[in-house]
């Protein structure tokens, strides 16, 4: 019996990871509702770093000069003394592009400003998010889920092919499904809050008493706005004073100086730091994505764009499979983003700790480049590879020539939701075309010309090499001419028929 579903895809959640999600499947033409059961978007900047690795992901979603348009870079750090002088330094480690790496730099956006404009590209492709609509039950089955929304007091039962808890760390998806979110409570409670205010220059991140886990705060001017972020630990027992009066109170205190002036408070909240990481990322057709799948301190700007990350992953394979993959291609979500962000929770709170003694600055291991999934079923070499650029790799950029003689980028061959294939010096035949490939070769009669050896170096590639490079911009396979068969039988295996 053939089921009506209503969607293929529901998504609970509207943040940065149920928006990334939205655009994947819009862009490859899945039907999906996005709910939120908040009525109005998040205003605050809990995220504001956008890593190296999430502004690739960006470009390929047709974001990134928008993004960056909207954020500003990261400003220097100015640690006041007691006597009333100060010193700046660098809290990022800055780094040039490079032809493989073409950001290097995180970029400061808050948080409300990313969602506009992932809510933006989302109606460009057709879609918008349902605020005001609130998931209250779910049954999964066999075939599909059973979903109950409510909005309006009004209540509809809808039938989809999976379900996707993108709802954050209170999930009710994870709940729902029993799924443990076993880790630790880290001792640190913070007040965060978006503030107008005069007094402070926009040129520095201000902090005063750094260190100190009584006294210290941080003043930092929100690129994009005319806001500023406050951060500040507080007691982990009492209630805290967030009106204007009692955050204007707690600078005067923390800092000496009574001429920074509170106009008025955009957002704020406390929290207490938490790093969990969920049991399980899927149960049948119900996923987890972002904070409903791990939790982890600020420190080091890793939350949102692991969020976005997740929801990379799985997005192109929801996609491939309802249209014929197998099923078990979703089992290598779980495989490849679980371990990823179980490293990202210990690189958070080793970060907090450095946090604690001063220590502030933040280099390469932030940036999110270096993550690979080379223990994935969906990694293949043939033959083995002894090390450099190994299958589950991020695939790297390089400068290349079109046949007729203009400059290309490789990220522009890899963007869309498409897989890439390019063959070193092979003939371009030996492997058929087929609906979601786009093969691309070098060498005689080939459409792209590799005359300055980038891509040559960058893949470390021998003649009659072929590397397939997945729709989230990992490498899925590298393999010689000889292997065409093993290679075949993983297109197949990725619904690539």
């Amino acid at each position: 019996m053939t089921q009506e579903f209503a969607a293929d895809v529901l998504i609970i959640g509207a943040g940065a990871a149920g928006l990334t999600l939205a655009i994947e499947l819009a862009r490859r033409g899945i039907r999906f509702r996005l709910i939120e059961r908040m009525d109005a978007p998040f205003h605050g900047s809990r995220g504001k770093g956008i890593q190296p690795r999430t502004l690739e992901i960006f470009e390929d979603l047709g974001i990134v000069d928008r993004i960056v348009a909207a954020g500003g870079p990261y400003p220097p750090q100015r640690e006041h003394h007691a006597d009333g002088g100060f010193t700046d330094s660098e809290m990022i480690e800055r780094s040039d592009p490079t032809p493989t790496e073409p950001y290097q730099v995180p970029l400061m956006i808050p948080q409300f400003l990313t969602e506009g404009v992932m809510r933006e590209r989302l109606r460009e492709l057709g879609h918008q998010v349902e605020f005001g609509c609130e998931l209250t039950g779910f049954t999964p089955d066999e075939g599909g889920v059973t979903a109950v929304l409510a909005r309006d007091g009004a209540e509809e039962t809808i039938r989809v092919r999976y379900l996707i808890g993108a709802d954050g760390g209170r999930s009710f998806v994870r709940h729902a499904l029993d799924i443990g979110f076993p880790g630790k409570t880290l001792g640190v409670r913070a007040v965060v809050a978006d503030l107008a205010l005069s007094g402070l220059e926009r040129d520095a991140w201000h902090r005063f008493h750094e260190g100190s886990m009584e006294r210290q705060i941080a003043l930092c001017p929100l690129a994009g706005t005319e806001l500023f972020q406050l951060q500040a630990p507080v007691p982990l027992e009492g209630d805290v004073d967030l009106s204007a009066e009692g955050l204007a109170r707690m600078i005067a205190a923390r800092s000496g100086r009574n001429d920074i002036r509170i106009d008025a408070v955009a957002w704020a909240s406390a929290y207490t730091m938490n790093a969990r990481l969920a049991d399980r990322y899927r149960i049948g057709r119900a996923f987890l994505v972002g904070d409903a799948a791990h939790i982890h301190p600020p420190t080091g700007g890793q939350g949102l764009n692991t969020s976005v990350q997740d929801s990379y992953n799985l997005g192109w394979k929801l996609a491939a499979v309802i249209a014929g993959a197998p099923d078990t291609l979703l089992d290598s979500y779980e495989a490849e983003r679980r371990p990823i962000a179980a490293g990202m929770l210990g690189l958070s709170t080793k970060l907090l700790d450095a946090n604690k003694r001063g220590d502030m600055r933040r280099g390469r291991e932030v940036h999110q480049l270096d993550l690979s999934y080379g223990g994935s079923p969906l990694a293949l070499e043939l033959p083995e590879r002894p090390g450099g650029l190994l299958a589950g790799d991020r695939a790297p950029d390089a400068q290349l020539r079109g046949a007729a003689g203009q400059p290309k980028q490789l990220f522009q061959l890899f963007k869309g939701p498409h897989w890439t294939l390019i063959g070193h010096e092979v003939a371009r035949d030996a492997v058929a075309p087929r609906p979601h490939l786009r093969i691309h070769t070098t060498g005689p009669r080939g459409d792209i010309v590799d005359d300055a050896g980038a891509l040559r170096k960058a893949y470390q590639l021998d003649a009659g090499d072929w590397v397939l490079v997945r729709p989230d911009g990992y490498v899925g396979a590298i393999v010689g001419s000889e292997a065409l068969d093993t290679l075949e039988d993983y297109l197949r295996r990725v619904g690539l028929n």
